[in-house]
């Protein structure tokens, strides 16, 4: 196949690749997990579903690509919010997130709140997490602290704790929509300060006795 005909299909799968994932974002602000059906999915982009599934092996496979590129959008939200003070640009990182999960519940719910029972094709769980743009993102600012004097200890396990914090908090504030949380930002931002707070007295050490490089 002559090389011009190859990257010709190699784009024309690349587009049909993203128009199937904006579907499926779609697909689940709208109906949430249960919405989110092959068949449905290939009926929304005009195609039929054996298409689709030429692209994804299962519905398990839709939610890492929607996963991913949800990864990919924070990590730019992250990005445009830059500052010279590290804790600021930190706090940015979880306002970001906040606000990403608090305006999609619908798509929180069913991205992060999924159980992942099999890492994506070909790649490990581990992979699957080294590559994702928005941990980068927090690690970096979390270093930033450190190496500021703001926060003590091993960065991965500094931003593993924050992000534990931060899904913790807007999944509360996602299935207990009626408890007396007050107002969802300043709930968020009060739990934010709290943990930074209770970080910046303590040396943290890794999570486990070998740490990942970041």
């Amino acid at each position: 196949m002559p090389p011009s005909v190859q990257k010709r299909r190699e784009k024309q799968k690349a587009e049909l690749r993203s128009e199937l994932v904006a579907a499926a974002h779609k697909l689940v602000q709208e109906e949430g997990y249960e919405g989110l059906t092959i068949r449905k999915l290939a009926k929304r982009v005009g195609y039929a579903p054996m298409s689709v599934y030429s692209y994804f092996a299962d519905k398990q496979d839709i939610l890492f690509a929607l996963a991913e590129d949800a990864f990919e959008t924070l990590a730019r939200r992250i990005e445009e919010h830059p500052s010279d003070d590290p804790v600021e640009a930190l706090q940015a990182v979880m306002t970001e997130y906040a606000a990403f999960g608090l305006g999609n519940p619908n798509e929180y719910r069913t991205v992060f709140m999924t159980e992942k029972t099999r890492p994506p094709e070909g790649q490990s769980f581990q992979e699957m997490h080294e590559a994702n743009p928005a941990m980068k993102a927090l690690i970096t600012r979390v270093e930033a602290c450190v190496a500021a004097g703001k926060l003590h200890g091993d960065p991965r396990a500094i931003a593993t704790m924050l992000w534990a914090v931060g899904h913790g908090t807007i999944s509360l504030l996602i299935t207990f929509p009626f408890y007396p949380f007050g107002d969802p930002n300043a709930f968020v931002k009060r739990m934010c300060d709290f943990t930074l707070a209770t970080l910046s007295t303590q040396t943290v050490p890794p999570l486990t006795e070998t740490p990942v490089n970041s």
